[in-house]
């Protein structure tokens, strides 16, 4: 059912539209995502959401403990309307609460920082398995809670007077080098599986379509009356 709802909503789009949507999901990805704690800054979220859109990542994980996540639509370009985008901001310590969800799905948590002890973003072991890139706020970085739960921690090597990079800066120099180390490595499967695609499709689908509820649920009646005949 489920791909016959994305070949019937396919039907409301051009063939333009269905064609990038095939190209971009054959280079989609879950094995790298990104988790966003406490950034205040609407500049820098949105800016990080382009990114991550841009390098191919699927996912996102928003933490808001003190500060309220916003997007400029304006810096965003409309990349948030693309990503799965999962919201950490109802319990006491949401921090813990997208770490244990991120470790059921078996990412190992990955803290950036720029202090000793932290393994070069060259250096980083892909193979190892997924991972969950945290980063921090705009100026104390990540918090100590994700300090004390990381399985590891990457940083981006510097030679300069200035200790980091601005948080969008540091993300989109993560995300280049991993995203094109990973989509060389013939030995992981980073690809999205087929439930996968399936479900980012329709999600697409319908952010593409005017009333495309309407139009689901005029699919699902249909089909519904053909299997009662």
């Amino acid at each position: 059912m489920e791909k016959e709802l994305i070949n019937y909503l396919s039907s409301f789009v051009t063939e333009t539209r269905r064609n990038l949507f095939e190209n971009i999901i054959k280079w989609r990805t879950n094995y790298l995502t990104v988790a966003l704690e406490d950034i205040y800054q609407p500049q820098n979220a949105s800016a990080v959401l382009r990114s991550v859109d841009c390098f191919g990542l699927q996912s996102v994980s928003v933490i808001e403990n003190k500060n309220e996540f916003r997007v400029n639509k304006e810096v965003d370009m409309g990349s948030s309307k693309w990503l799965n985008i999962n919201s950490y901001n109802r319990g006491e310590n949401n921090t813990l609460e997208a770490i244990k969800s991120l470790r059921d799905k078996g990412y190992r948590i990955v803290a950036t920082t720029p202090h000793e002890g932290a393994v070069n973003l060259e250096e980083f072991d892909l193979e190892k398995g997924k991972a969950a890139l945290f980063f921090g706020t705009e100026l104390t970085g990540i918090s100590d809670i994700v300090k004390d739960e990381a399985d590891e921690f990457l940083k981006i090597p510097m030679y300069g007077f200035t200790e980091s990079f601005n948080i969008s800066v540091s993300a989109a120099i993560i995300l280049h080098y991993l995203t094109y180390k990973l989509r060389r490595n013939t030995k992981i499967d980073w690809k999205l599986n087929t439930t996968e695609k399936n479900q980012i499709l329709l999600d697409w689908l319908k952010a593409t379509i005017n009333n495309s509820d309407a139009i689901e649920k005029q699919f699902l009646s249909k089909n519904k009356n053909k299997d009662m005949v």
